[in-house]
């Protein structure tokens, strides 16, 4: 497996750089992997020829399908496959995308029972037809955990860990491939920066913390978290699994209540994990030291069609027209003093003001009064003080009553976990929107 840093490439954006144009460009930052979240034939035929390795991506939405029967598995591989390899160094198959995470919407019962037939069946057919170097394996997200803190406690959701899981990673050792997993220090950071020192999310390395379990000593959290994973698997047997990360990063920029999400922490978080990941000798994690850890940074690209909070949008190092969101170097040869001074960070720290949530100012207003109608659908408090005479009635104007309802939603659900997002209509705003539509009125 390569050691080089890998980059996901992701295309939910608009006016991004034609594929073409967009391997020259990875050609140009030294790109040694990259990962699609498809097979999408012009890219792959692009890249034939190229010492860049491949990971590819079998949709969710196919898996159900090409579990159930052998001869689907095979008309993949012959149709996504076989006309590409091996002039383009096709390197893993990644069955799906979050199949086990906690949160997945859809016929998860079947999507479940579907996962490891997909998987085996493409493997046999790849065995059937020469080709033995290619890992079969799937993507799976940190929620796959039960218990993640401190490494040594890492388990399993009992949903998954009696059945799926050992079946998996059975077949995962059977055919000595890996399991990718999507890892952001990130996320574990922002939703608990009281007790988690930004310096370890970011891989500073000027932290220790020692695992009562294990008595292993940790210099940063992204080794926790992996082998918080290693930790689970051996309680199930296992105890050969190799680990690749098939997702990581940090936000250059976020909503007004997402914080640390800035162009500082995120080149530094990068620049870290790269240094990290191409030292030699190589340093694996203290639970496996001295291994590769195959690792896709996310992403090439900022990506405005990505639904979500704004932090969703913007994981790229580059921006939409191909330039450069900040240095950065992937073969990890260049010295952290070389850098030129990035913008100050002004956002580690929790906002502590009021936050609105309204229409974003670049929204056509044609597509709000089916967006307001389906938030007012919702229950009959939401857009109570929109009615005629209402408290909020006036001024009359779709903008103004659509941006009402998305705040009076949010504030409402926010709490379970609703986001100002509508589909990438609304944006959060420290101005209230009643002022305002007073004001203008």
């Amino acid at each position: 497996m390569s050691g080089k840093i890998g980059i996901n490439y992701g295309r939910e954006g608009d006016g991004l750089p034609s594929p073409y144009e967009s391997i020259q460009i990875m050609k140009s930052m030294k790109v040694g992997q990259i990962k699609l979240n498809d097979s999408d034939p012009e890219i792959l035929t692009l890249l034939s020829g190229t010492r860049i390795h491949v990971a590819v991506t079998v949709p969710n939405d196919d898996i159900i399908q090409i579990g159930s029967n052998e001869t689907y598995a095979e008309q993949w591989v012959q149709k996504s496959f076989i006309p590409h390899y091996p002039n383009t160094l096709i390197r893993f198959v990644l069955v799906g995308n979050g199949v086990l995470n906690s949160g997945l919407d859809g016929n998860r019962t079947m999507l479940y029972d579907s996962l490891l037939p997909a998987m085996r069946g493409i493997k046999n057919s790849l065995n059937a037809h020469g080709v033995r170097n290619v890992k079969v394996t799937t993507t799976l997200a940190m929620d796959v955990l039960q218990m993640s803190f401190p490494p040594s406690n890492g388990t399993f959701r009992s949903d998954i860990s009696g059945t799926m899981m050992p079946r998996m990673l059975k077949f995962l050792n059977g055919t000595k491939s890996v399991l990718f997993l999507d890892v952001y220090p990130y996320f574990a950071w922002s939703a608990n920066p009281t007790n988690i020192s930004l310096d370890f999310a970011l891989l500073r390395g000027n932290l220790t913390q020692t695992d009562p379990g294990s008595g292993l000593v940790y210099t940063n959290l992204l080794d926790q978290m992996l082998d918080s994973v290693t930790f689970a698997i051996e309680k199930l047997g296992f105890r050969n699994i190799r680990l690749a990360i098939s997702r990581t990063g940090w936000p250059t920029a976020g909503d007004i209540d997402q914080i640390g999400a800035n162009i500082y922490n995120a080149a530094t978080y990068n620049r870290n994990l790269i240094r990290k990941m191409t030292s030699k000798p190589l340093p694996g994690t203290p639970k496996s030291p001295g291994v590769i850890v195959p690792t896709f940074i996310s992403s090439l690209y900022d990506e405005s069609r990505k639904i979500g909070p704004e932090t969703e949008r913007h994981w790229g190092m580059l921006h939409a027209n191909g330039t450069p969101v900040y240095e950065i170097d992937l073969t990890g040869s260049r010295n952290m003093s070389d850098y030129k001074p990035l913008p100050p960070a002004d956002n580690n720290v929790p906002y502590k003001g009021k936050v609105w949530c309204e229409v974003a100012p670049w929204v056509n207003e044609v597509s709000l009064p089916s967006a307001l109608s389906s938030v007012c659908s919702i229950d009959n408090q939401t857009c109570a003080a929109l009615v005629p005479g209402g408290a909020c009635y006036e001024p009359v104007s779709v903008v103004w009553h659509t941006s009402y309802a998305f705040s009076s939603y949010w504030a409402k659900y926010r709490s379970q976990g609703a986001i100002c997002s509508f589909h990438g209509l609304a944006r959060e705003t420290t101005a209230d929107p009643s002022k305002f539509s007073i004001n203008s009125d």
